[in-house]
C-alpha cells in the first residue's frame, strides 16, 4: 500500500474472492488495516463444503464451477450465485460473450490461481481470529457458500466480528439488495451499529 502512496490507516472491503484478499490484508498489516468487511466469502471452506458445492453445482471439478468454459456451466455458476430467476433465461449467445470476455482472457492464469488456494482442499481450516473489527456480510441463500458458513466464519474470526444476514438474497447481497447492503456496509465503517 505505500508503493501506491497510502500511508494512514484503511478499511478492507470484499466480497466472494475479494473477501479472502481482504482477510489476508487484515493479517498481513493488522496495524494498517482498521477495519474489515467480509461478504460472501468462503474462507473456511473445508473439503466438505467443497464436495458438496460440487454436488450441488452437479460438476465434477471446482473449476468447471468457479471458471466456467460453456454457456451451460456459467448459467450453472450463476444460478448458485443468484436467486434472480430470470438469468438462466438469458440465451447462450449472450453467457458466450460472458465467458469470453471474463473468463477466457488470462484462462490459464486463473485456472493456477484457483489451484493455488488451498481453501476446501481438507478438513482443517488454516485461518486466524483477527484483531480489527470485523463486518461479515452473507445472503441467507448463498447457495454457493451456504449461510451456516458465515456461523462458522463469525466464531472464527473472534469476539469484534458482527454479521448480518441479508434475507432472499443468494450469494451476490451487493447486488441483489444493494440499498440494503450499503447502508449495512457505511453503518459499520462509519462506527454507528
Amino acid at each position: 500500500m505505500e508503493k501506491i502512496g497510502i500511508e494512514k490507516k484503511f478499511n478492507v472491503v470484499g466480497t466472494s474472492y475479494g473477501g479472502f484478499v481482504a482477510y489476508h490484508m487484515a493479517k498481513m498489516w493488522p496495524e494498517k488495516v482498521e477495519k474489515v468487511v467480509i461478504a460472501s466469502s468462503g474462507i473456511n471452506m473445508r473439503k466438505c463444503d467443497s464436495e458438496s458445492l460440487l454436488q450441488r453445482s452437479n460438476c465434477e471439478c471446482i473449476e468447471k464451477v468457479m471458471l466456467p468454459s460453456t454457456a451451460s456451466e456459467l448459467r450453472t455458476l450463476m444460478g448458485l450465485a443468484s436467486s434472480w430467476k430470470m438469468l438462466r433465461m438469458f440465451p447462450d449467445a449472450l453467457w458466450n460473450d460472458f465467458i469470453s470476455n471474463l473468463y477466457q482472457k488470462n484462462r490459464e492464469e486463473k485456472i493456477e490461481l484457483l489451484k493455488g488456494v488451498t481453501l476446501g482442499r481438507d478438513e482443517k481450516l488454516i485461518i486466524d481470529p483477527l484483531s480489527q473489527e470485523v463486518l461479515i456480510v452473507w445472503g441467507d441463500k448463498d447457495q454457493i457458500f451456504p449461510v451456516k458458513m458465515a456461523y462458522g466464519l463469525k466464531e472464527i474470526l473472534g469476539d469484534k466480528t458482527k454479521l448480518e444476514i441479508i434475507e432472499n438474497t443468494s450469494h451476490i447481497p451487493q447486488i441483489e439488495c444493494a440499498q440494503e447492503f450499503n447502508n449495512i456496509v457505511l453503518r459499520f465503517l462509519k462506527g454507528s451499529q
